[in-house]
C-alpha cells in the first residue's frame, strides 16, 4: 500500500471559548518541510506541534496553519483610564500655558497608542488538549486524502510496470533472430571476402562467440525482471516507500538503457523506447509516494 504526498485536511470545533480551525496541506518533497503558522499565544507550545507533525506527515512540503474567530470572544481591549488621565492633565498643562481654549481633548486622547490595553486570556491545558485534538483530526483527514491518493497512484504505476515486463516478453522473438541474423550475416561476409578453404573454422566459431556475447541481453533482462519483481513487492508493502521505490526505478532505467545500447536492432530498438516511455512516467509518480 503506498500513500500519495499530495493532501489536505481541515478540523473546526471549540477549544474553551474560542472556536479554532486547523488547516494542514502537503505537497510532494524530497524531505519534510513545515511552514507553520499558529496564534502567538500558543508559540511556547510550537516545538511540541512541530515534532507531533513531522511524526504523523513524515515526507512533504506542509503548510500548516491554526486560526480562530475572534468574534466570540467579546470585547478585544480595554480603556487605559490610568493613562489618559495622566495624557489629559499634560495636555490641558500645555494648553493652558499657550492660551489654547476650546480644545477637544478626547479626539486627541483616542488617537494616542496607550489609550486601549489588550486583553488576552491565556489558553490552559484543557484548551491546548482540545486543540491539539482537532490538529489530530486534520491530520487524519489529510491522511485519509493521501490514501486515495495513493491508491490512484498504485494503480498506475502497476499499468506501468506491467507494460515494461510485457516489452521485456516482447524482446525474446527479435532478440533470438537478430542472433541468427548476425551470425549469418558475418559468415556470408567471411566467405566473400576470403577463401572457403583458409578459413579457421574454430576460430571464427571463437570470435563470433565472443562478439555475440557482447550483443547479448540475456543478463540485462534478467536483472530487469529481477528489479520490475521487487518494485512490485514494495508497491504491495505494509508502509509506503517513495524513496526506495525512485531507487528500484533508476536501476530499471539502467538495464533498459543497457539493452537499448546492445539492441542493433530496429524492433529491440521500438520495445526499448516504449518502456523508457513507461518508466518516465514511472519516476514522474513515485515523486508523490510518501
Amino acid at each position: 500500500m503506498i500513500r500519495s504526498m499530495t493532501g489536505y485536511g481541515k478540523a473546526e470545533g471549540h477549544a474553551g471559548k474560542r472556536k479554532y480551525s486547523v488547516e494542514i496541506r502537503s505537497l510532494n518533497s524530497k524531505q519534510f518541510d513545515l511552514s507553520l503558522r499558529l496564534p502567538s499565544q500558543f508559540r511556547e507550545m510550537e516545538m511540541d506541534l512541530r515534532n507531533y507533525l513531522t511524526q504523523r506527515l513524515q515526507r512533504g512540503k506542509v503548510d500548516a496553519g491554526i486560526f480562530y474567530d475572534p468574534s466570540l470572544e467579546g470585547p478585544k481591549s480595554q480603556i487605559n483610564t490610568n493613562a489618559l488621565l495622566q495624557y489629559y492633565a499634560g495636555l490641558k498643562e500645555v494648553a493652558d500655558r499657550i492660551g489654547q481654549k476650546d480644545v477637544d481633548y478626547m479626539s486627541l486622547l483616542v488617537k494616542i497608542p496607550d489609550a486601549f490595553v489588550q486583553e488576552w486570556q491565556e489558553p490552559d491545558e484543557g484548551e491546548w488538549t482540545s486543540l491539539m485534538a482537532l490538529v489530530t483530526s486534520a491530520c487524519n483527514a489529510l491522511e485519509h486524502y493521501r490514501d486515495e491518493e495513493g491508491n490512484a497512484l498504485e494503480k498506475d504505476l502497476l499499468l506501468r510496470i506491467h507494460n515494461i515486463l510485457q516489452g521485456l516478453d516482447d524482446l525474446t522473438t527479435p532478440a533470438d533472430a537478430r542472433i541468427e541474423r548476425i551470425r549469418g550475416k558475418l559468415k556470408g561476409s567471411l566467405e566473400d571476402f576470403a577463401e572457403t578453404e583458409k578459413i579457421d573454422r574454430n576460430r571464427f566459431e571463437q570470435e563470433l562467440v565472443y562478439y555475440l556475447e557482447k550483443i547479448d541481453i540475456t543478463e540485462e533482462k534478467v536483472r530487469l525482471k529481477s528489479n520490475c519483481d521487487l518494485f512490485l513487492k514494495e508497491l504491495a508493502a505494509p508502509e509506503s516507500q517513495g524513496k526506495k521505490l525512485g531507487f528500484i526505478a533508476q536501476e530499471i532505467g539502467r538495464e533498459i538503457n543497457t539493452i537499448g545500447s546492445k539492441a542493433n536492432d530496429a524492433e529491440i530498438q521500438r520495445i526499448v523506447v516504449d518502456m523508457k516511455d513507461e518508466l518516465e512516467k514511472i519516476k514522474e509518480q513515485v515523486l508523490n509516494v510518501l
